[in-house]
């Protein structure tokens, strides 16, 4: 099965009896009883040793793995059709126009009609010879969740490539637990297994952006999650980029203040408000700078503001669209078109804040009221016009 769809959309790969929802198994019987899910990027080096590995340690079960590619330039997708047309448990969704592991993990997952849902990296880092212990624990019925844990008796994280990249996840660990409402060693692992039902009734509420999708789905559950935590290694990278970063990091802590907000607010648009902080900071130093060489107040508010719409632009494009991220000549137009919006709403800004100053209202009150209409402003059409969808 081959199937092309519209930007934003996701293309099926596969072949055989997998053209029919759940079917294809080892003995070409009934559906799978486990769906693997691989999210990845840029890991065509893995697929095949990942598959292998699957073989040996769910020999005898009925099983499924469904990559999940977001269409990487090395040609992942290319691999995962090849092993499809060899074996009917290999499935492939290539996803065009957007990023991201969570999305990802949540398209595959609804993609099965499997009892069980396990997910693990495309990487090789994650112990394979654990997932029979996580798929057990979750169809025997003692738990919802089952979490493969590099901090149990037992487990290891010595697979981090470095003690920056060990500092990243234990800050990860420590402001997680601190909001979460379930006792949980380990809650950056991207290793676990959950009920297919379960997954189903949550997903309506997960935010579906950044990385830890665990995180996401035991904050967004709407009853407590039962979790039983399953030790395991974490072994070092073979091929490929590690993922983990500040700006994966960054994403993690929008998601907690996203789930303080119970959804409310959005949680690009508190990322995009935490880049337009870093500009205003931007402008003050940049204009105090100017001063400092001898401009006059006018030039130097002028130089200060157009560095930081620079700055905010190529923030947002990191951070707050990451998953829209604009490259080349794209980046250019979008530059410009950011810098447009932003004028535009500079404008609106003052224009507000004068009216409302005019009519009584305190000069705090007024500039507020301003910065925020600019704030809105900015942010409907950057996600519109800018990166649009």
């Amino acid at each position: 099965m081959n199937v092309h769809v519209s930007e934003g959309k996701a293309v099926s790969q596969g072949v055989g009896e997998y053209e029919k929802l759940g079917a294809g198994t080892a003995n070409g019987q009934g559906g799978p009883d486990v769906s693997i899910i691989v999210p990845c990027y840029n890991e065509s080096a893995n697929v095949r040793p990942l598959v292998e590995m699957l073989r040996k340690v769910l020999d005898g079960r009925r099983w499924e793995v469904i990559f999940v590619d977001d269409n990487s330039p090395d040609g992942t997708s290319d691999v995962v059709r090849a092993l499809a047309q060899e074996d009917s448990r290999v499935r492939g969704l290539c996803r065009i126009g957007r990023r991201g592991l969570s999305s990802a993990v949540i398209e595959g997952a609804l993609s099965s009609s499997a009892q069980v849902v396990a997910v693990m990296d495309g990487d090789l880092q994650h112990d394979e010879s654990r997932l029979p212990a996580l798929i057990d624990a979750v169809a025997g019925g003692g738990c919802d969740l089952a979490v493969g844990s590099r901090h149990v008796e037992g487990g290891s994280n010595q697979g981090l490539a470095n003690a920056w990249r060990h500092a990243l996840s234990d800050g990860g660990i420590w402001l997680a637990q601190r909001f979460m409402p379930v006792r949980l060693t380990d809650p950056m692992s991207g290793f676990f297994a959950i009920r297919q039902d379960r997954f189903r009734q949550i997903a309506p509420f997960l935010a579906a952006t950044g990385f830890k999708i665990l995180l996401d789905l035991v904050l967004s559950s709407p009853t407590p999650l039962k979790v039983q935590e399953i030790p395991c290694g974490f072994r070092a990278r073979v091929a490929g980029e590690s993922k983990l970063d500040v700006v994966v990091m960054l994403q993690f802590g929008a998601l907690l203040v996203d789930k303080l907000c119970h959804g409310l607010v959005p949680l690009r648009f508190i990322a995009f408000c935490g880049v337009g902080f870093a500009g205003v900071l931007t402008n003050l130093v940049i204009m105090r700078l100017a001063l400092l060489a001898g401009a006059d107040f006018s030039l130097a508010q002028g130089v200060g503001t157009v560095v930081a719409m620079i700055v905010n632009f190529f923030l947002d494009n990191t951070v707050t669209y990451r998953d829209r991220r604009l490259k080349g000549a794209r980046a250019a137009r979008g530059l410009l078109l950011f810098v447009l919006v932003c004028s535009v709403g500079a404008v609106a800004n003052i224009g507000i804040a004068r009216l409302l100053y005019d009519q009584g209202h305190m000069i705090t009150e007024a500039s507020v009221a301003g910065a925020i209409m600019a704030a809105v402003w900015n942010y409907a059409m950057s996600s519109t016009i800018v990166w649009r969808p």
